[in-house]
């Protein structure tokens, strides 16, 4: 690979700069990526090979990022095992039969590695274009996530109906969480097979969560997908919104990155870590919003409290919004990679 900053900050190793990708980084802040959204369903997008390898081209021709990461969502396997998904302009993901009983929970399949074929043959028609110049990340949602959107029947601001799930029907929730954990491991898998170099394991409503409830029904099934990947030389990143707070239960889960949420000083969190575990982070998407002088300040500050400590790579604490200034992503992604350690 020409570029490996990422594959190499990833497993810990010394770089001559952090590598840089950003959550959301092929999206709605972009002309381009309007241009062929508006000629297609986002459900097509994903769907298409060719298409989702467009889109996840985007942020690598216009932006000079270090990875590129694969086009798709992580409601896909929940799609597949049988919630029937649409996504609706300004609202968001629907399941138009959320899961709200046993004979519900009983209904999905666990079977399902031949409905996301398409997302092999993405792998594979991304790669072909990439021609070996930087990884691809491939990524899923975390079983957590993926049962509130399930049980929700979408997104969800106090995700209720999930937490009395977990509160009033805990064995149900477990028997959901192992089959959706099933699923994603296989899953994941599938996508190292098709090629991918790199994987995140989206866990993106954690923080509904208490601490001991984020023990019990995410971080004992995260434990589970990373044990069960064939990662030899394919790193793994395991995010959430509140690493800041999981981050050392997070690391039980034996990950090679975890990435951060922007509540936390890094270079405390990174210090905190078993050795051999990366960090990736975590300015705060708002910053881009900020003039350009603000920018480069807030980088540069980041960079300085990484100074010395291997196993860093640069992303924000979330992902990059739909309104942020395209020119500011451009100029927030230069800066990086002129930095030198």
């Amino acid at each position: 690979m020409k570029n490996d900053l990422l594959i190499r900050a990833a497993f810990s190793q010394r770089t001559e700069r952090p590598p840089v990708w950003m959550m959301r980084q092929a999206g709605r802040f972009m002309k381009e990526y309007w241009d062929i959204k508006n000629r297609y369903s986002f459900l097509e997008m994903c769907k298409t090979p060719e298409i989702a390898a467009d889109v996840t081209m985007l942020p690598v021709d216009l932006l000079g990022v270090d990875a590129a990461i694969l086009f798709s969502d992580i409601l896909v396997t929940a799609e597949a095992m049988g919630g029937q998904l649409s996504f609706e302009q300004g609202i968001g993901p629907r399941f138009a039969n959320p899961v709200r009983s046993r004979a519900d929970a009983e209904a999905l399949r666990t079977d399902v590695l031949d409905e996301l074929q398409y997302v092999a043959d993405a792998i594979t028609v991304i790669q072909q274009r990439l021609q070996g110049n930087i990884p691809l990340i491939g990524f899923a949602g975390a079983p957590f996530t993926v049962l509130s959107y399930l049980v929700e029947g979408g997104s969800s601001k106090d995700f209720k109906r999930t937490k009395l799930l977990l509160h009033n029907e805990p064995e149900l929730a477990h028997f959901i969480l192992r089959k959706i954990a099933d699923v994603t491991a296989d899953y994941l898998n599938m996508q190292i097979e098709a090629g991918v170099n790199a994987l995140q394991l989206f866990d993106s409503w954690a923080l509904a969560l208490s601490y001991d409830d984020y023990r019990s029904f995410a971080h004992d099934y995260n434990v589970y997908i990373i044990s069960k990947l064939k990662r030899k030389g394919v790193p793994v990143i395991s995010f959430c919104k509140g690493s800041s707070v999981f981050a050392p239960l997070m690391a039980d889960a034996k990950p090679d990155v975890i990435s951060m949420d922007w509540n936390a000083d890094l270079r405390q969190v990174k210090e905190r870590l078993p050795d051999g575990i990366a960090v990736q982070g975590n300015l705060d998407p708002y910053v881009l919003y900020a003039d350009k002088k603000v920018i480069k300040e807030k980088i540069l500050h980041l960079f300085e409290r990484m100074r010395g400590s291997d196993g860093f790579i640069f992303n924000l604490g979330h992902g990059i919004m739909p309104d942020i200034p395209f020119d500011n992503v451009k100029y927030a992604i230069d800066v990086v990679k002129e930095f030198r350690f």
